[in-house]
Formats: C-alpha cells, structure tokens, sequence
C-alpha cells in the first residue's frame, strides 16, 4: 500500500503535535493576554483545568509580561518576586500540578486593571486537596488515580507506529 508523502507528513505531524496530554487553552480566547478587554478570571471559571494541559498566554511582549506569582502577590498586584517570568509573546506553561496558579501581568496598571488569572486545576476524582493558596505548584499531592499515564503511552506508541509508516512509506518510493 502506497502513502503519498503529504499524506504520511500529514499525519506524522497531527500525531506529534498531538503528543501533548491534554487541551490546549488560550488564555482571553482570541483576544488573548491584554489589558482591560477580558475578565480573566470569569474566563478560568468556564474552563475546567487538569493536569497536561497547556495555557498559552498570546500578546504583544513590548506592552505585556506574563509573571507566576503567589496568591498573596496576586491579589496586592504584586510582581517583585515572582516565581517564574514569561516575556515572549507567546508562552505556553503546561500544567504538572493540581492547586491555584496565578498569573499577572507586571507592566503597571495592567494587573490593577485585571490583567491578572488564576488558573485552578483540581482531580476528577475525589483525592487529596488542592495546595492552599499561595502554595508552591510543585509541593501539590500527586493524582490518586494516574490516567495521564496511559494517556502518555497511548500517544508515544501512537507516534512511533506514525513514525515507523513514515519510515516504511519513505523507503517505499
């Protein structure tokens, strides 16, 4: 059986692009990571987080910033000593732990102005509690029931069988 080679690229690139292990979420939608123009917090409270997804905070890195904070300095608008800082225009976190992340923007008046999120990510199932707020993301408890797991494998096979018939269809011609 014959592929032809945009039909093999095709699908080797939806399998490795697929290899993340959950959705994929813009924060603000199409008008992405902008002050004034989204309640960032009424937009995390429609979604339902869990562990493998991707945030990706999308906006112009000359008039925003994207900085991991506590929840205390989340709700003061408070920078200074942020966890981890973002600042390409294009910033994709994947989510490794259940708990509260909180995330503002550190150009001034943008977190006042609500330019701020705080993305909370709990099991499916019942388990241990959240990290209370202000809590390191890598000090949450671990999922009582690890489906990401076989999720993982399910999709790195996935990609190999992709791969190999890639291989094989290269070969073939």
């Amino acid at each position: 059986m014959a592929f032809s080679k945009n039909g093999v690229a095709f699908l080797l690139m939806t399998t490795l692009f697929g290899v993340s292990l959950g959705t994929v979420y813009i924060v603000g939608d199409s008008t992405g990571w902008r002050v004034g123009t989204v309640d960032y917090n009424k937009w995390a409270s429609t979604k339902k987080f869990n562990v493998g997804d991707v945030i990706v905070f999308k906006y112009d890195n000359k008039l925003h910033d994207v900085k991991q904070v506590t929840h205390q300095a989340f709700r003061s608008c408070n920078a200074t000593s942020a966890a981890a800082t973002y600042t390409t225009g294009f910033d994709s976190i994947t989510i490794k732990s259940y708990g509260h992340f909180y995330f503002l923007c550190s150009f001034p008046g943008h977190c006042q102005a609500g330019q701020k999120v705080d993305i909370r990510v709990i099991p499916d199932s019942p388990g241990p509690s959240p990290s209370p707020p202000g809590s390191s993301p890598t000090a949450a408890p671990a999922p009582t029931k690890n489906t990401a797991h076989s999720l993982q494998s399910f999709k790195l096979w996935s990609s190999l069988i992709t791969f190999a018939i890639f291989v094989t269809a290269e070969f073939a011609y």
